[in-house]
């Protein structure tokens, strides 16, 4: 572990002294040769001139020579114990001043190191002038905020993660009991237990790949960029949702152009691939889907329309969270519930953004803006 040096207001304290003790010679310095300068400046007598001080005859020369001496001997002693206070005093108001300057930044400390997951709610709010300490706990308490949304979003993603997980888990044990607790259970119970046992496991195995794939996405930068026509896309997308769309009694509507995304063509094809599975699976039996792809100077633009309930407008935000199916139980509805979160964590991973509305109607309407590509 690398030694630190002396704290900052130690330091502090200790450039200033230094300041004033630089400052403080210098001035003694000039006082120091200025007396001299004065006693060469009075007027000359004769080399030969004699002057009587206290009974005792000398010569004009060593009597200026003695008392420029003097003066600067005095002077010399005056000064350095003047020096010696104005650096002591120096020394005390930096360090008195420097703490209560620098009190703001001891309390960030404080709160740093008693932050932990559960105190996350507390913040600085610092009061007083807005300096740059004030900016400092300003921007401490924006970061702790943003802190406590992530991690409080950590919480409730593990915990739903969990329980979508245990459902299929609690499936494949209570079987498995009951079909060994049967001394007479035959090929046909054995195989519709089996068939219930792979059933979860395929949505055990559908959450966990979703779960990897919002993992991979949210957050976490491109490996590929290469221009990509949404339109094909959506046409690759589409084939893989068709099925269940003429199963329902759907009525596709496709307005595409080619439009030109720069990304990761399998993230695309599965953003294209997320909103049609939810519009399909989200809709009535007889209902309508409507996509509309189209091109711009700065956005490409994806848009995924299609009957189905209502949905109160202020909820439509919600549907965007991990493991929302709608407005209706979470439970009620097939797939992970990682659609729209996904869609919108591959979008922001590509530099663009996702917006929904609700069908006045019934039903939602989903925009993928991406940034676009010179043809």
């Amino acid at each position: 572990m690398r030694r630190r040096g002396p704290g900052l207001r130690l330091r502090i304290t200790l450039l200033t002294t230094a300041l004033v003790a630089a400052v403080s010679a210098v001035l003694l310095f000039l006082g120091w040769t200025l007396v001299g300068r004065v006693f060469d400046s009075s007027p000359s007598f004769p080399s030969d001139s004699q002057v009587t001080v206290d009974g005792v005859t000398v010569t004009v020369q060593t009597l200026t020579d003695a008392l420029t001496a003097a003066a600067r001997q005095d002077l010399l002693h005056a000064g350095l114990i003047a020096f010696a206070c104005m650096v002591l005093a120096a020394a005390l108001l930096s360090w008195t001043f420097t703490g209560r300057v620098l009190k703001p930044l001891h309390d960030v400390t404080g709160a740093a190191r008693q932050l932990s997951a559960e105190s996350l709610g507390s913040r600085l709010r610092l009061e007083g002038p807005r300096d740059e300490v004030a900016e400092l706990a300003d921007t401490f308490d924006a970061m702790l905020d943003r802190l406590e949304a992530a991690f409080d979003s950590q919480r409730r993603f593990v915990a739903n993660a969990s329980h979508e997980l245990r459902t299929p888990l609690s499936v494949v044990r209570t079987e498995l009991d009951v079909t060994l607790s049967d001394p007479d259970a035959d090929v046909e119970e054995l195989r519709r237990m089996a068939g219930v046992v792979r059933a979860a496991g395929e949505r055990a195995e559908q959450l966990v790949s979703a779960l990897l794939l919002l993992a991979r996405t949210d957050g976490i930068g491109l490996a590929v960029r290469e221009p990509v026509d949404l339109s094909a896309v959506v046409e690759s997308a589409w084939k893989a949702t068709r099925a269940e769309a003429e199963a329902r009694n759907l009525r596709a509507v496709f307005r595409c152009v080619p439009a030109l995304a720069v990304g990761d063509p399998a993230l695309l094809e599965r953003i294209a691939g997320n909103l049609l599975e939810n519009a399909v699976r989200h809709n009535h039996v007889g209902g309508w889907i409507e996509t509309v792809v189209e091109t711009g100077p700065q956005w490409s633009v994806l848009r995924v329309s299609s009957s189905g309930p209502l949905i109160p407008p202020d909820r439509v935000e919600e549907l965007f969270e991990p493991f929302r199916r709608g407005v209706k139980d979470r439970t009620s509805q097939s797939g992970t519930g990682l659609g729209l979160s996904i869609v919108r964590a591959a979008v922001a991973a590509h530099g663009g953004f996702a917006q929904a509305v609700a069908v006045p109607t019934g039903g939602l309407s989903v925009t993928v803006h991406l940034p676009s590509a010179p043809h």
